[in-house]
C-alpha cells in the first residue's frame, strides 16, 4: 500500500479574515528574529497580504512559524511570499544598537524600519498591525492585535517570520567569513556549546552583544 503524503501545515487566516470583514483592509503582520542570540542583529519583517484573494491560503501553503520549517522549506517559500504579498519590508538593529538601546527598544526600531520599508513610496497606510505577542505602544496611532504565538496562528505574521529568519540567517553566514572561528554560519549567534567554547578561546568580536551574558563576563578581548 502506498504511503500517504501529509500536506504541509499552513498558518491560519482566521484573524485576518475577521478583521478584514470588520473594515481593516490593509493589515500588516510583523515578526522578529534574533532577540536571544549573543551575536548579530535583531531583524524584523513586515508583510501585508492581499486578503481579498480567496485562494490565499492555497497559494501560501506550507508557510507557518519559521522555527517549525526546515531551511530548505524557508528558502523555497520566501520567493512565493515576496511575490504574493501586497507589501513587505525588512529592518534590523545591529549588535551595537542592541547594546546602546537595549533589546526591546532595538527590536521596536527594527520593526519600524520594516514597516517603513514595506510601505515606502506606496502611499498606503496600514489599518491594523498584527504582532507576535510583543506590544508596540509607541505606535498607538494604529489599531493593533497582539497574538500569543502569532507566527503559529496568523499567516501574515508567519510570512514575516520567514522573511526575518531567512534574512538573518544569511547575514550570520556572511559574518562567518568575516569573523572565522566562531561558527556563526552554524549556530547563527545563539549560545550553543560550540559558540561558548569559541568565546572562551577567542574572546568576543565586534559582532557580539557586549551587554549580553556571558559575553559581558568575558575578558575584554576582540578578535578582528
Amino acid at each position: 500500500m502506498a504511503e500517504r503524503k501529509t500536506r504541509p501545515r499552513t498558518a491560519s487566516l482566521q484573524y485576518e479574515r475577521h478583521y478584514f470583514r470588520a473594515g481593516y483592509p490593509l493589515i500588516v503582520g510583523i515578526d522578529e528574529a534574533g532577540r536571544g542570540p549573543l551575536a548579530g542583529p535583531v531583524v524584523a519583517a513586515a508583510v501585508s497580504l492581499p486578503l481579498e484573494r480567496a485562494d490565499l491560503a492555497t497559494a501560501l501553503r506550507g508557510v507557518r512559524d519559521s522555527k517549525e520549517m526546515t531551511a530548505s522549506q524557508r528558502e523555497r517559500l520566501i520567493g512565493v511570499i515576496k511575490r504574493i504579498a501586497s507589501y513587505w519590508g525588512i529592518g534590523h538593529s545591529s549588535a551595537e544598537a542592541i547594546d546602546r538601546l537595549g533589546i526591546v527598544a532595538a527590536t521596536k526600531a527594527a520593526m519600524q524600519r520594516a514597516l517603513d520599508g514595506a510601505l515606502e513610496g506606496s502611499g498606503a497606510a496600514p489599518n491594523c498591525l498584527f504582532l507576535d505577542y510583543m506590544p508596540w505602544p509607541e505606535r498607538s496611532d494604529i489599531t493593533q492585535l497582539s497574538i500569543v504565538d502569532g507566527d503559529k496562528h496568523s499567516l501574515s505574521i508567519a510570512c514575516a517570520s520567514v522573511l526575518a529568519k531567512v534574512w538573518r540567517d544569511q547575514y550570520m553566514r556572511d559574518l562567518d567569513s568575516q569573523y572565522s572561528g566562531y561558527g556563526f554560519a552554524q549556530h547563527k549567534g545563539y549560545g550553543t556549546p560550540a559558540h561558548l567554547r569559541a568565546l572562551r578561546q577567542f574572546g568576543p568580536c565586534a559582532a557580539h552583544r557586549q551587554t549580553f551574558r556571558p559575553v559581558s563576563e568575558l575578558d575584554d578581548k576582540t578578535k578582528c
